[in-house]
């Protein structure tokens, strides 16, 4: 197994995880799009261990597509 391989799979669980840390909801249905306020919900500007975990992902998601690129490469 190469370390691309390696690389990618450590990396993908990585994105999973911070992807479901910024779920804003606690209901199981806030996950897939489903809310339990009858009205619009107003989400303010992130904040904190919200924006550090936010711009993770982002360096994660673009971290992963550059690991899939190698692959394809080598």
């Amino acid at each position: 197994m190469s370390i691309l391989y390696l690389a990618q799979i450590i990396v993908s669980i990585l994105l999973i995880i911070f992807i479901l840390v910024q779920q804003r909801g606690t209901a199981l249905g806030s996950a897939f799009g489903g809310s339990d306020s009858g009205g619009g919900e107003f989400y303010g500007t992130l904040r904190g261990v919200q924006e550090k975990i936010f711009w993770a992902t982002v360096v994660l998601g673009a971290l992963f597509v550059i690991l899939s690129l190698l692959n394809l490469v080598f």
